[in-house]
């Protein structure tokens, strides 16, 4: 099995039959095959002892471990992951990802607008996307001032979508020995969700 998953990580098939569902499941939701909206955020997660392959530590949620960096659709889907070194910061992981959406060229041949919050604020961040992307960043910020809970207009999908995958008892923890590896199981357990969806 581990030669399989290994080779079909190596040579695109995952992210391949990933691609195929997403379009699947935006068009059985009377959706565009490509999104025109975006929204992207990032989770810091604890690897499991014995991971040492780019670990590192988040001064922010004071977590050693990885970062996982997710764009996804309105409908909460995933476009494109990266995973990285918890100490990795938002504006620079957020830029790779992006990168990655952008070569999904046809796919994403509608998007204009990418929602962040305010850990990818500032103008060299919002002007590398228009200059590299063509897209325009919206920030939506917590207003201030406001405790506990309070939902964030499109920031909620990706925080949604955060959820589904901490359902998977694999994702829960970073196991693996390889970013790409933990890469390839986010695409998989999406997988998993939109073959439920579809059935």
């Amino acid at each position: 099995m581990y030669t399989y998953f290994r080779t079909w990580r190596i040579n695109g098939t995952w992210v391949a039959m990933h691609d195929q569902l997403h379009q699947w499941v935006r068009l059985d939701n009377d959706r565009e095959p490509s999104p025109s909206e975006a929204v992207l955020d990032s989770q810091s997660v604890k690897t499991a002892a014995g991971v040492s392959e780019q670990v590192g530590w988040d001064a922010g949620k004071l977590i050693k471990g990885r970062k996982r960096f997710l764009s996804v659709d309105t409908l909460g889907l995933v476009l494109r992951v990266l995973v990285t070194a918890a100490n990795v910061g938002e504006r620079a992981g957020g830029k790779r990802v992006l990168k990655r959406v952008k070569r999904m060229d046809k796919a994403v041949s509608r998007l204009h607008t990418i929602w962040v919050d305010g850990g990818y604020d500032g103008n060299p961040f919002r002007v590398w996307v228009m200059d590299v992307c063509r897209w325009i960043v919206q920030v939506v910020l917590r207003p201030e001032q406001t405790k506990g809970f309070v939902l964030l207009k499109k920031r909620w999908v990706v925080e949604r979508t955060f959820g589904w995958l901490m359902q998977s008892r694999r994702l829960v923890r970073d196991y693996e020995l390889l970013p790409e590896t933990s890469e390839t199981l986010i695409y998989i357990a999406m997988i998993r969700l939109m073959v439920r969806r579809l059935a």
